[in-house]
């Protein structure tokens, strides 16, 4: 039964949106619906799929104001926003050129075996379910339902409950494009949706916390379907005595505040080498307070609110433990409400160890705990000690020297001097591929060509002569 969920605006505090959700009861007629739809796409070829991609990119550029206005309300920050109404463009042009290469490889003859020609061909899971997470709306929701759109496959998705507003003005696009309008498909609701979505799809993409996300491991694997995951991070960034300090400093505090911490791949812990530590953190303070808060307008500063409201209390608890542990904060402080919604400063804290939350668990939030090492090994082997991991960052005073330290750091993927390297341009669809390490993800890389061809079956073709 279809029914409302309250969505609380992250700048108010208040509940002033109503989400109508999708009815559970709907979603045989839907995914029905969807496969019929996804034969005919898969026959349009890539040529004529992305050609229908395109169409729907420009129908989203002509809303590109109604949208925007719809992230901004849902997320309450304007700069990520912006640059979220990137993914779309971006991704298109970026995954036609892998396409063209992946489906030219594969049509080719692979090999002979006597009188037996081998060719490889490539099919596309009929049915892709996204489930998205509330950091990145729009942007989250398309990143693996575009390449499942270009590998032919049919797609719906679940956005997140808690930033909902941007699905209506979306669907409105999708609707003046008939082509994507019949493979694509977004349903709305809570876990119940979510959950009930698995069994009727044939692979499933989830991006979300750990704990969730081997919730959808366990129903997928009842469902015999794969899943990809994209789970949390706790990612460590190493600083040498070698390193030069200053870009050091400037780097590691945009990539712990972008999105005010709420981010997977932010920079959660930093390590970094006892004689150049105090050095380090008075370069690390005078970044952090260069930061300001869009408060109380969008345009007073670059860090919107903390969007979800018990992330703010789990941010603050870790402070707090930390704090009773003898940890120091050097700057910032706590999450504190301001209007309504809660903010949080850039926070620098000092004289931290691995038996605080603050070091071990997923904060999403701008903070920025620093703790010395003595030697290479020790800043590995703290590195390392994490069920996370994503990603990581190296600074170092010659790549060689970073490289070397990164090869034994257990992430996904290491950016030598400078963070989120990876994502700088928002366009992950680079031929750069990586995968998530421990219990930070499961399944193929969501980058590169890897992004495309893990939404399709290979099949061999045996011909005799």
């Amino acid at each position: 039964m279809s029914k409302t969920i309250p969505v609380r605006n992250p700048r108010t505090g208040q509940y002033d949106f109503e989400l109508r959700t999708t009815d559970p009861a709907e979603l045989p007629a839907i995914s029905a619906e969807l496969r019929r739809n996804q034969q005919r796409w898969q026959a349009l070829g890539l040529e004529g799929r992305l050609e229908a991609l395109n169409a729907w990119r420009r129908e989203v550029e002509r809303q590109r104001e109604v949208l925007l206005a719809a992230l901004v309300a849902d997320t309450g920050r304007l700069v990520e926003s912006e640059r979220e109404m990137l993914r779309l463009p971006t991704s298109i042009d970026k995954l036609a050129i892998m396409a063209r290469e992946v489906f030219a490889e594969r049509s080719q003859r692979l090999r002979s075996l006597g009188h037996v020609e081998v060719h490889g061909g490539l099919s596309p899971f009929p049915l892709v379910g996204v489930i998205s997470p509330w950091n990145f709306p729009l942007s989250s929701s398309l990143l693996d339902t575009i390449p499942a759109l270009v590998a032919g496959c049919a797609a719906i998705v679940k956005p997140s409950e808690v930033t909902p507003r941007f699905v209506a003005p979306l669907v409105e696009t999708i609707k003046r494009v008939p082509e994507i309008a019949a493979v694509l498909r977004y349903v709305t609701g809570g876990k119940d949706i979510g959950e009930a979505l698995i069994g009727h799809v044939d692979a499933v993409c989830f991006t979300g916390s750990v704990p969730t996300g081997q919730k959808v491991a366990e129903v997928a694997a009842r469902a015999f379907i794969p899943a990809f995951l994209e789970l949390g991070g706790k990612d460590p960034a190493v600083v040498t005595g070698t390193a030069d300090l200053d870009r050091a400093a400037a780097s590691v505090v945009q990539g712990a505040v972008a999105n005010a911490g709420q981010v997977c791949v932010s920079i959660e812990r930093v390590y970094v080498a006892e004689p150049v530590a105090e050095a380090f953190v008075g370069k690390l303070v005078d970044k952090a307070r260069e930061f300001r808060l869009a408060y109380p307008t969008l345009q007073d500063g670059t860090l919107g609110p903390i969007i979800l409201e018990r992330q703010a209390h789990t941010i603050n608890r870790h402070l707090q433990d930390a704090v009773d542990k003898g940890a120091v904060i050097r700057c910032g402080g706590p999450v504190a409400q301001r209007g309504g919604g809660w903010w949080a400063e850039p926070t620098v804290v000092t004289g931290v160890d691995h038996t605080m939350e603050l070091m071990t668990e997923e904060t999403f939030g701008p903070v920025i705990p620093v703790m010395t090492y003595r030697d290479t090994d020790e800043a590995v082997r703290l590195a390392n000690d994490s069920i996370y991991g994503l990603s990581g960052a190296v600074f170092a005073g010659s790549a060689g020297e970073a490289l070397a330290i990164a090869r034994r750091i257990d992430v996904g993927a290491v950016s030598i001097n400078g963070t989120g390297l990876g994502t700088a341009a928002i366009g992950e669809g680079d031929t750069h591929e990586k995968n998530a390490f421990k219990r930070s993800g499961l399944s193929g890389s969501r980058l590169g060509y890897d992004s495309i061809t893990r939404f399709m079956r290979k099949k061999a073709y045996l011909v005799a002569d």
